[in-house]
Order: C-alpha cells, then structure tokens, then sequence
C-alpha cells in the first residue's frame, strides 16, 4: 500500500514503516543525482575547500525541496520520527538518520551505529562564519546587532561608543551619503570604541550602487498651493527652492517622468537617476516610489517621458522630493551593478572595512565584476573583506543560490534580507513567505543571514516602538544578525533589541523550539 493510504486506512506501524524506508531511500538517490548535476555547474566556482560541504548541501536541499514530501512528513511524525523539517543544514545526514531509524524498526539496521555528528556541525560552521563577520555578541546573544551610523556619527565619538556599549557588534557605513573624511572619521570611531570595550566591531561599508532615484523634480504652482504657506516661506527665506524640493501627491494626481524636466507641465514633473529606464516603462506598469509610500500606472509614454497617474498614496497625500526611489517591478533593469561612485567607495573600503555592503546585485557577474575590483585593490597577503548580497530584487531572489556559490567560493558571505525593496518588487503580500524561503536557503548554504529595514523603526526614530514592531524584532532573532537604520533613539532601539534577543535565545533556535521551562505560568507553590 502507498502512504497515503496507509495513513488515511490505518494501516500498521510496520506496514508504514516499510513503505516510508522505500520511499526514502528513492528520494535519497533521485536528491544525490540532481544535486550532482547542480555541482557539475558549480563546482569550478568554489575555491575556498571549506565551502565546497555548504554547496553541496545547498545542492541537495533545492533537489530535495523540488519534491513534494507532505504525505512522508505526516507519516514519519505518525511514527514519531523526525519530519524532515529542520534538515536544511544537513540534508544528507538527517535523511540517513531517518533511514537508519527505520531500518532498526524493521530489524534491518545496526542499533548501535554512532551519532553522526554531521547533525550538529553545520550549526556549528554557521556561528564560526556569523563570529568571523559581525563579531562576538560580550552577553551571549546568538544574534548580532548591526547599526547604521549617521552622518554626526563623524563628528560625535560619543554617540559611537554608546551604541557598541547598548550591544552593537558592527556598524554599518551607508556610501551612498558623506565623503572619504567623514567615513574616515566614522572608522576612527568605531575602533575606539571597539578598543574601549574590549572586543571587534565589525566595520560595513555598504557600496550605493545603481539604485534608481528621482534626480530632480519641478513641482507646478497647482502641486504647492497644497502646503502651508508658512512652510513655504520659511523655505524661501532659507533660499531653498519648493518647487525642486518637494511636491504633495494625492490619489488621481498625474506626475511626468521625462529625461528634462517639464517646467510649463500643469503636473509635476521629475527625472531619474537613469534616464534610460524610461524606454523599458510600458502602458500599464507600475512604479512604486518612496519604499512604495506612492504608487503610480503609466498612462501614456513617448520617447523622451511617461505620464503617470498616482493610484496609491496615503488619503492626506505623499510628499515626494529627489533622491527617494524608485522601484519598476516586473521591468527589465540592465544596469550594471558597479558605478563610478562605488569604485571610489571601495577605494576607500579596501583596508578600512571588515564588510562590503553590495547592493542591487542580481547575477553573478555582478559579483564577479566586484570580486575583481576588490582583487585590484586588495594588498598581497591581506585578507579580502566579507561580502553581505543585498538581495532587493525579483532577479536577485531567483539567482540567490549561484549568488551564495559565487560569492562564498571566493571569499566569506552573508545575505541581507533587503526588506523594504523586496516588499515593493514582489509585493507585500508575498514578502512574510519569501523572508522565510530565503533564511531556509542560506541555512542550507551554511552562511549568515541580516535581518534588515525598518526593524524598530518607530522607537529609532520616535522614540516608541509599536506591538508590530516588537513581534517584528522578536522574530527577526532567527537571522544571525539584524540591522538598526539610523535615528535619534538608535542608542535605544539598540538596548532594547538586545533584551528581546536574549529573551527570545530561551526559546528559539532558527526553526527549531527550545523546550525551556515556561515562566509565565509558574506557581511558586508548585504545579
């Protein structure tokens, strides 16, 4: 009889256990010959010997996760054996250890076979690989803190030493904003308060790269009488222009994204950051601008600029301004992932940073690009930084694992969970389920993972973080590490998310829930 059958009919436990033993046995050899056909292709990209067992593993997890194992799961819990569940890590020696499991209960295997220790050493490679990247955690925490320094971070030591002191292992240097003197100062900074605690912090510099942004904009006469005109004065006593700086949006608004801007345009008009994009934007594709605060359809396009009407935008209306981006979901985007700006940037992060920020990669020639710019700059004998891929795009997302293999071949990786990009490319609805897909595949790969974007946001800005934001923050403990953004409460949001982490550690470990005694309930008396 079949498993399912067995299990809906109620079959015996030793009927079912011979028919799961099959059944197993030819998953295991269909997941071996497709994982190998996967290393054929990956194999020569792998040069580090200790990360050829992570993509191996990483093989065998996506040939094992393209079969349908449901009914196996409810009948290996039916026997009270392990699911499958938690295999990512150690695919191979967790379907062994259910083989040989069933094979002892069937009189056909070697009771007294050792614990295989391939179930507990992958664990062991993940927190090596998160300690030689973000750094130790002095109260024990299993995830480490990562923070985005301001720009007064140059110009306040202080603020620095606090937040490594409140439970920052690593500082995140965003390239995007300040100059060589400023990161210069934000190093500086970041070691002495390192040496003053007594331990590494690890030093990111997140490479900008080719985000598309509005450039410039012109808002119409029309677009400003919506502000208050106090605001605009005091704009214009400060000689600061408000039709290039900021336009209110509503619902039903219609905006024009041209390569100049369309100043006698009864809409608002703006520019991107890559003008040529605009020849990819067809009829009826969406743009989300802002981390999706606004949301438009093109209407019409020409050759030179698309007409766009705004569909979604809070009822009190978006303010849109220059340098907030835009994402083209569903739109080709060639463009290459390395720009001019980042090659100064990583002039000056080869010798300053334990971690080069990659934004926007998509393929692996993107990363092989970067790799080679860093082997220019990189010393002989010195040790090339670790490389975090920002995964941010639907591209990306499908090129995760040769991402992972290409990079970790090389050099040592992690993968940023990008939230706030992958929400608005993929849609809001589907980003809880891939946030989980991705930090099962980097389990399998045996790499970190940053938790990141808008984690406790509204206790770093405003000083008060919502139950959402909480619950957030308490989930985001099974990544390796989770990244603060800058804020005028970071130092706080830092020490209250190092107390959820603790707190969380009792009773989580990635996927698996430690039975640590229960609190909450405890009657002093006695049960």
């Amino acid at each position: 009889m079949q498993i399912q059958e067995l299990l809906s009919q109620g079959g015996s436990r030793r009927s079912l256990a011979e028919a799961l033993l099959c059944r197993l046995q030819e998953i295991r050899s269909e997941i071996f010959i497709n994982a190998e056909r996967t290393m054929e292709a990956w194999r020569d990209c792998v040069t580090r010997p200790d990360f050829m067992p992570s993509a191996e593993n990483l093989a065998l997890y996506l040939a094992l996760r393209n079969i349908d194992l449901t009914q196996e799961q409810k009948a290996l819990s039916a026997l009270g054996l392990s699911s499958l569940g938690r295999s990512e890590s150690h695919v191979q020696a967790t379907l062994q250890a259910v083989i040989s499991l069933l094979e002892d209960m069937l009189g056909e295997g070697i009771t007294d076979a050792a614990i295989d220790n391939r179930l507990t050493m992958p664990r062991r490679q993940i927190e090596a690989r998160r300690d030689e990247i973000f750094g130790i955690d002095p109260r024990g925490n299993t995830t480490r803190i990562q923070v985005t320094l301001p720009s007064e971070a140059a110009d306040d030591p202080k603020l620095v030493a606090d937040l490594v002191h409140a439970g920052a292992s690593s500082v995140r240097i965003n390239c995007a904003h300040d100059n060589r003197e400023a990161w210069g100062k934000m190093v500086n900074h970041a070691h002495a308060a390192a040496n003053e605690a007594g331990r590494k912090i690890a030093i990111m510099m997140d490479l900008a790269g080719p985000k598309v942004r509005i450039a410039t904009m012109h808002a119409p006469k029309s677009v400003l009488a919506r502000e208050k005109k106090k605001k605009l004065k005091k704009l214009a006593k400060e000689g600061i222009d408000p039709a290039s700086s900021f336009g209110l949006l509503m619902p039903g608004d219609h905006i024009i994204l041209s390569e100049r801007l369309e100043l006698d345009s009864p809409y608002l008009s703006a520019t991107l950051s890559h003008s040529q994009l605009l020849d990819q934007l067809k009829p009826d594709a969406m743009v989300w601008i802002d981390d999706g605060k606004i949301g438009a359809r093109v209407e019409s396009v020409s050759e030179r600029w698309a007409q766009l009407e705004i569909c979604r935008a809070p009822v009190k209306g978006a303010r849109l301004r220059p340098e907030k981006g835009v994402n083209l979901p569903g739109t080709a985007i060639n463009i290459p992932a390395l720009c001019s700006s980042d090659m100064d940037a990583l002039d000056f992060a080869i010798g300053h940073a334990d971690i080069i920020g990659f934004s926007f990669v998509q393929t692996t020639a993107d990363i092989r690009d970067l790799q080679r710019e860093i082997a220019k700059r990189l010393p002989e004998g010195a040790k090339a930084p670790a490389l975090v891929l920002k995964i941010e795009t639907d591209l990306a997302l499908h090129n995760l694992p040769r991402l992972i293999v290409q990079a970790g071949g090389i050099m040592p990786v992690a993968v940023m969970i990008a939230r706030g990009d992958l929400a608005v490319e993929l849609g809001l609805e589907r980003l809880s389920e891939i946030q989980e897909e991705i930090l099962w595949l980097c389990e399998a790969a045996q790499v970190p993972v940053i938790w990141a974007t808008q984690v406790l946001e509204g206790l770093a800005k405003r000083g008060f973080a919502s139950r959402a934001e909480t619950t957030d923050a308490a989930m985001s403990q099974r990544a390796e590490c989770v990244m603060l953004n800058k804020g005028p409460h970071a130092v706080e949001a830092v020490a209250f998310l190092a107390q959820i982490l603790r707190r969380m550690d009792r009773h989580q470990m990635k996927k698996t829930p430690r039975l640590a005694p229960l609190r909450a309930w405890r009657d002093p008396k006695g049960i």
